[in-house]
């Protein structure tokens, strides 16, 4: 079943987080901050509407990354749904081109903190680490025939690197419930 973000309200700061990356090695918000944009990303490997739309994160994360902070997190329970083992993850952002970290969020704390809701989920922040963004990467839902061009993130990407306010109705992302861990 399609679960929809829970659009935090604008302007709230980005929880603070320090997972390790799927890769290797640890990765702290703190670290990212002194950027003019940064993009939180909860994922996961098993969701067709990641799937779906994959491609497209790896594509606009090669064309921003040089301007702007991304990681991807996964919350997902990843004994109840081994396709979000860190293995996987791995095949999948070698697959889809990330080149962000890919992080484990195995407590499922830094989730509940950024009010998760499905996967793929979006958060973007100024470089106070305000929220400036939360909604959908675009249109394209797998079956709907919309083509996957990110323009709703890279409308919201562009206005915060040029320190104007992301203007227009922010849509709710769609996709897959966060896999909580039982009894969470």
């Amino acid at each position: 079943m399609a679960v929809n973000s829970s659009m935090v309200p604008l302007g709230t700061p980005a929880p603070a987080f320090d997972l390790t990356a799927v890769e290797g090695g640890s990765v702290a918000l703190k670290e990212l901050k002194g950027s003019p944009a940064t993009l939180v990303i909860f994922l996961s490997n098993h969701c067709p509407y990641v799937r779906h739309i994959e491609s497209g994160i790896g594509a606009l994360a090669r064309e921003y990354g040089s301007r702007m902070s991304i990681v991807a997190i996964c919350s997902n329970d990843s004994v109840n749904y081994p396709d979000d083992d860190a293995t996987h993850l791995s095949e999948q952002a070698h697959r889809a081109g990330f080149p962000f970290p890919y992080l484990m969020d195995e407590t499922q704390e830094v989730a509940r903190a950024y009010r998760a809701a499905c996967t793929p989920d979006f958060f973007l922040y100024d470089a106070d680490l305000n929220l400036a963004y939360r909604g959908q990467f675009d249109g394209a839902r797998p079956g709907n025939k919309i083509p996957v061009t990110g323009e709703s993130l890279r409308a919201a990407i562009d206005a915060v690197l040029d320190e104007r306010p992301v203007e227009g109705d922010q849509v709710p992302s769609v996709g897959c419930s966060i896999k909580w861990k039982p009894g969470g």
